[in-house]
């Protein structure tokens, strides 16, 4: 990828990314329908996912927050911190779900 040679000191990069196939190891019924992107960045680590997806009834912020707390685990954190890149730095969870960024589109 021609992207990721130029000077990254300088640049966001897209590029792939791993994290959101990871996922859908710790959510298995997200496996095989969740895909992403990354977007490299002149900083010390961390990944993000955005993920969108229909649902068949309408729902409300705090309803996805709830099934996200309760589909957390060691592996897949849930928090409600104002969180950055450089919490997520070091932490045994492969992923952490920021419930302060759950937002909802209405069709």
């Amino acid at each position: 990828d021609m992207r990721r040679g130029r000077a990254g000191a300088m640049n966001a990069i897209p590029t792939s990314t791993g994290a959101a196939k990871a996922v859908g190891r710790v959510i298995p019924e997200l496996n095989g329908i969740i895909d992403g992107t990354a977007v490299r960045v002149p900083l010390l680590g961390g990944a993000i996912v955005e993920f969108y997806t229909n649902l068949e009834r309408k729902v409300t912020i705090e309803e996805v927050n709830e099934a996200m707390k309760e589909a957390a685990s060691p592996s897949f954190e849930y928090s409600e911190k104002l969180i950055v890149s450089s919490d997520v730095v070091g932490t045994s969870a492969g992923g952490i779900f920021d419930a302060t960024l759950t937002d909802i589109v209405e069709n």
